[in-house]
């Protein structure tokens, strides 16, 4: 067992040893790129109707559509963004209800450059008011990629069943996923001519396997107010190298008053991961709250006890974390807040994986702590039109970043910052609509990080933008344009020494949906439309601009 002081200085160089003595030589292909904006978090001013929603400060209308505030929590993982590997080829599901006739199962087949391929199925069964199955597959892929033709090429498959069963006093949700990513390591140095590279040395595979269930009270009626969500979830990669994560999550509140509650949050992780070593880690945490509301002010506070374990790195800790945050409402549609909390931020393999496909064998995972994160802000809404401007000061032990690893570049390493790792974030965000016909939004994120012990948080970008629009032309003709950019990108090679700052990304795309007949509808996306072969890792270009377009059956 090592203490900690020993840990947190180790933890640096251990990121470099683990992923780059154990690496093999490798590549891979991550296809033209659509970015999701995910709401980590979204908040509701709408009539309450269970306790959850009755601590809420303001009350909606009658007739009023509900407003969605998205408040971007720091998470460790908000200084990178992270790039969906597939492209987005129709939202006609997402608009299918806006459409005359609604017919929620359908059929999608489409082809594009590249050597694209799209097939997508949904169907959904009602047997009763209250019983709903829902079954989805997805496969996506490209047979060549922007390095070295099939080199880069990709696939992901997608299956998901699922089912709920809602009584008027409980619901009850289950549902079973399947994920598949096959890809390879292309990030690798240029060959002379005639050398052929093995193909086979650079693939990767990972598969993943989920099953979720979930029990939450429904009656408004009962005094208690609660949920319980649990889920296990495995992953194995084509070079021996496996996770099991099981987790458990129970909410609840109680009413101790008309306008005062006691709250009440726990989760259970255990963790096993299989790699060259065996890593048995677990996290508990209890944070129980109280908190007041009325229609001036909202007031939050309480304790965040976290208890985190790994048998390999040694570690067996308790952190105890105060917060509380602050509310207020001087005028309806106008919200002024501010708080303070800290946690152990939970890493796995599975997050890492999903924030860069790239990693090396044997990487290091270890958590993050959040000791302390101060933050205010003002959000508000009037007439179609919703904004929210905040600023957060946060600081972290164990912040970590990827970077091309010593032994082989065309992988990745996880470094971790083991001194004070200090991240400013100033981020605001705006969007309107316009009576469902033009849906616009704006969000800026600006960071400045302040490092402890490493040298840079590098692929770590210092300015996020992302701007969004969908324009219904008609009941047929549906219209949505993203834009996605970044900034600040460096990287090193640990071999050369040398640092880069890379491009600026700006990713704009564009996708279209024309309802044929009741049953038809055509679409196109068009991704990367400035053709920038950007890298968001370093080594590993994007493609450039590419499409996709096909059709859709709805039954």
């Amino acid at each position: 067992m090592m203490n900690s002081s020993i840990l947190r200085g180790s933890l640096f160089i251990l990121t470099l040893g683990f992923s780059s003595n154990f690496a093999i030589a490798q590549r891979g292909e991550i296809e033209s790129q659509t970015y999701e904006i995910v709401k980590e978090k979204s908040i509701e001013f709408a009539p309450a109707a269970r306790i959850y929603d009755k601590v809420q400060p303001v009350q909606g209308q009658a007739g009023q559509k509900k407003v969605n505030y998205e408040i971007l929590d720091p998470n460790i993982n908000i200084s990178a963004p992270k790039l969906t590997p597939a492209v987005g080829v129709s939202s006609d599901e997402k608009e299918r209800s806006e459409m005359p006739g609604v017919l929620n199962n359908y059929i999608k087949l489409g082809a594009g450059n590249y050597g694209r391929f799209l097939g997508e199925g949904f169907v959904g069964a009602r047997p009763s008011d209250d019983l709903l199955f829902t079954a989805q597959l997805k496969h996506l892929s490209a047979a060549n990629g922007p390095v070295d033709g099939k080199n880069s090429a990709n696939a992901a498959t997608n299956l998901k069943v699922g089912g709920k069963y809602i009584r008027e006093t409980y619901k009850v949700e289950a549902s079973l996923g399947y994920d598949r990513k096959n890809y390879y390591f292309y990030g690798y140095k240029p060959q002379p001519e005639g050398v052929v590279v093995n193909r086979d040395s650079l693939r990767q595979t990972i598969n993943q396997f989920g099953i979720n269930l979930g029990f939450e009270n429904t009656d408004a009626s009962v005094a208690v107010d609660y949920s319980v969500k649990t889920s296990l979830n495995t992953l194995t990669d084509r070079y021996n190298a496996s996770e099991l994560d099981w987790g458990t999550k129970l909410t609840a509140a109680v009413p101790i008053s008309e306008s005062f509650y006691a709250l009440l949050e726990a989760d259970a992780f255990l963790s096993q991961r299989v790699d060259r070593l065996t890593y048995n880690r677990n996290l508990f945490r209890v944070k129980p709250t109280f908190k007041y509301a009325s229609d001036v002010f909202t007031v939050t506070a309480g304790l965040n006890a976290v208890n985190e374990t790994d048998n390999q790195l040694g570690i067996n800790r308790t952190k105890a974390f105060p917060l509380i945050n602050f509310d207020v409402t001087p005028f309806s549609g106008l919200h002024i807040f501010a708080g303070y909390n800290g946690d152990i931020v939970r890493n796995t393999l599975k997050s890492m994986l999903s924030e860069n496909q790239w990693l090396g064998a044997n990487v290091l995972i270890a958590n993050t702590e959040k000791t302390g994160d101060m933050y205010a802000g003002v959000k508000g809404e009037a007439d179609g039109f919703n904004y929210e401007g905040k600023v957060s000061y946060a600081r972290y032990r164990n912040f970590y970043n990827f970077n091309n690893s010593l032994a082989d570049t065309s992988k990745f390493s996880i470094i971790y910052d083991p001194g004070k790792t200090n991240v400013l974030t100033i981020s605001g965000q705006a969007g309107y609509n316009f009576n469902e016909i033009f849906k616009t939004s704006l969000k800026v994120n600006f960071f400045n990080y302040s490092v402890g012990v490493v040298e840079e948080v590098w692929h770590r970008p210092d300015l996020t933008l992302n701007w969004f629009n969908a324009v219904t032309v008609s009941k047929k003709l549906f219209v949505t344009a993203d834009l996605y950019t970044q900034r600040g990108i460096k990287a090193k090679n640990f071999q050369s020494g040398v640092v880069t700052k890379l491009p600026v990304i700006a990713d704009l795309n564009l996708k279209i949906d024309y309802l044929l007949t009741k049953n038809f509808s055509a679409f196109v996306a068009i991704n990367n439309v400035l053709g920038k072969q950007y890298q968001r890792y370093q080594y590993y270009p994007q493609q450039g601009l590419n499409f996709i377009g096909g059709l859709s059956f709805s039954f």
